[in-house]
């Protein structure tokens, strides 16, 4: 009995420890990730072209941006979708996806990230964090979740509104009234027609 008792302990102060080592792997990924793309951003000799370039290079593994297309048409729209068409939708909402991340980026290389402590929700982590400058903060909460030995965003919040909801509201209207294929048209222009 007491030998079941001290292993039942040891594992109990094991899942802990792993808990506790998920949060700041993830943390420490984000903050290393975005570091290197502020970096990036702040470079005076680098033309805003190469800087794009350098910026998708280093956010790109970071995201599952597959699970993202899927989770912004959810399950209602998702399994409708013939192989080619996810396939398109998938390639269509990365662009979409990368466009808005630069945009948004390059707005705020003056700001300073500050991290809050992760937080463990079931098997994700959620990391809170702000931007701030003299006038502002802007609270963004990353969203990752374990994809084999690595952590993968899947949604980020902004000021408390989730891009896959956001996107997912504009998709569904999209597809009530039409159908995929007005949706992947509309993916084809530029964010802001």
């Amino acid at each position: 009995m007491r030998k079941l008792l001290y292993a039942v302990l040891s594992l109990l102060i094991l899942c802990t420890t792993a808990t506790a080592d998920d949060k700041t792997v993830a943390r420490e990924l984000l903050k290393n990730k975005l570091d290197a793309v502020f970096a990036v951003l702040q470079k005076q000799d680098l033309a805003a072209e190469a800087k794009n370039r350098e910026v998708i290079e280093i956010t790109t593994p970071l995201f599952d941006f597959p699970l993202m297309a899927r989770l912004t048409l959810g399950k209602k729209h998702w399994p409708g979708l013939t192989k080619e068409q996810k396939e398109t939708f998938t390639q269509l909402f990365v662009k979409r996806m990368q466009t808005a991340y630069l945009g948004n980026l390059t707005r705020y290389t003056d700001e300073k990230v500050f991290y809050e402590p992760a937080v463990q929700v079931k098997k994700k982590i959620h990391i809170p964090t702000f931007l701030a400058s003299k006038d502002k903060k802007i609270s963004m909460l990353y969203k990752l979740y374990k994809s084999g030995d690595t952590w993968k965003i899947y949604d980020i919040e902004i000021q408390g509104v989730s891009i896959i909801r956001s996107y997912r509201s504009q998709f569904s209207e999209i597809l009530e009234n039409g159908t995929i294929d007005n949706l992947l048209q509309k993916l084809e222009k530029p964010a802001d027609q």
